[in-house]
């Protein structure tokens, strides 16, 4: 293994099933969902429902995402003086640019209104990620990287998104990737943030990211082209050999698959091509299922779920592949072991 593992040193979830990690989790093992209808119809005149996180005050748009956010960093700096949140960076990931009715000014405001919300600064590397569902692995190697450099010890990981934007909801059901009655194949869409504090191994009980890989897929979702799941097949590879192991020897798979068949075709393609050995089970976890499509929230999600399945010894094993896929066709995958770094 060429590059060091980062250690997952905290979590923090806000999410439709429970406004921290601890629940979030809880709900995630129970396969509890609790979607509601919007305030937005379809083109059959029918409400959308989404997963939706209600919080004490009416927040909307960029102030919601920024309420959210600061609660997930409270969670996952409890253990972390206040004094000491300034010589911390913080990688947030937010939508991609492409993402229709993506909230105006989000790469600009938000990281500013998160630290107002807090009544803290963090360090000058702090940085945003607007990379979508790819940006959490894209922000990984990226806190690998200050941490290898000595830049920093500890790096925030944070996210924050929603799907429950009008101009989003209109764009994704004229072009039929909403869940409806009328559309079987579609994802439900969701919101939350997110925040894993990262950093250099402290000791055997913690989840490490051991191996990351990138790649980009041609036949992407709105392409039209034949899928045979290059692009997330190379990521796969990429980080398995990063890791040093081989496909057969992960216990299970986590990814931000959230109902489309595409996706769906793409993990079970990508497996077919990259496993050697025949393994009878290997669980396929998508936390989706239970919190909705949550853009770049949903890497923090699985990689907290993760965590606490292997911590609480409810894991098949402790040995995790995870993926993602962008509408755009970026890849990225990561290997999690638990235990020993």
């Amino acid at each position: 293994m060429s590059t060091s593992p980062l250690a997952v040193l905290g979590t923090g979830l806000v999410t439709s099933v429970g406004l921290d990690a601890a629940s979030t989790c809880a709900a995630l093992r129970a396969k509890l969902t609790n979607p509601s209808d919007t305030q937005f119809i379809d083109s059959a005149g029918r409400w959308i429902v989404g997963h939706q996180v209600h919080l004490s005050r009416g927040h909307r748009g960029l102030d919601k995402l920024a309420a959210m956010a600061a609660m997930a960093i409270t969670q996952a700096l409890d253990q972390r003086p206040k004094e000491t949140w300034a010589e911390l960076p913080v990688l947030l990931c937010v939508a991609e640019g492409t993402r229709p009715g993506r909230i105006a000014g989000l790469d600009d405001r938000l990281f500013a209104a998160i630290q107002d919300l807090l009544g803290a600064r963090f360090s000058p590397a702090s940085a945003v990620v607007p990379q979508g569902r790819v940006g959490v692995a894209v922000a990984l190697a990226r806190a690998r990287a200050l941490v290898q450099q000595q830049a920093a010890r500890e790096v925030l990981v944070v996210a924050a998104d929603s799907l429950l934007q009008g101009e989003s909801l209109i764009h994704y059901d004229q072009v039929r990737r909403l869940l409806t009655e009328s559309n079987t194949d579609g994802f439900m869409p969701g919101e939350g943030a997110g925040a894993l504090l990262v950093g250099v191994p402290d000791g055997p009980h913690r989840l490490h990211c051991t191996g990351l890989g990138f790649a980009s897929e041609a036949a992407h979702v709105d392409s039209g082209e034949p899928l045979r799941a290059e692009g997330l097949n190379r990521a796969v590879r990429q980080a398995i050999d990063e890791a040093g192991v081989a496909m057969h020897e992960m216990d299970f798979r986590i990814t931000d698959v959230s109902g489309e068949q595409y996706y769906f075709k793409e993990a079970s393609l990508a497996l077919s091509r990259s496993m050697r050995v025949l393994k009878e089970d290997f669980e396929l976890w998508h936390p989706a299922e239970c919190i909705g499509e949550t853009g770049a929230v949903s890497g923090i999600s699985m990689i907290a779920l993760a965590e606490a399945a292997c911590r609480k010894s409810y894991a098949r094993g402790h040995a995790v592949l995870a993926h993602w896929s962008n509408d755009n066709g970026l890849r990225a995958a990561a290997t999690l072991h638990y235990g020993h770094a």
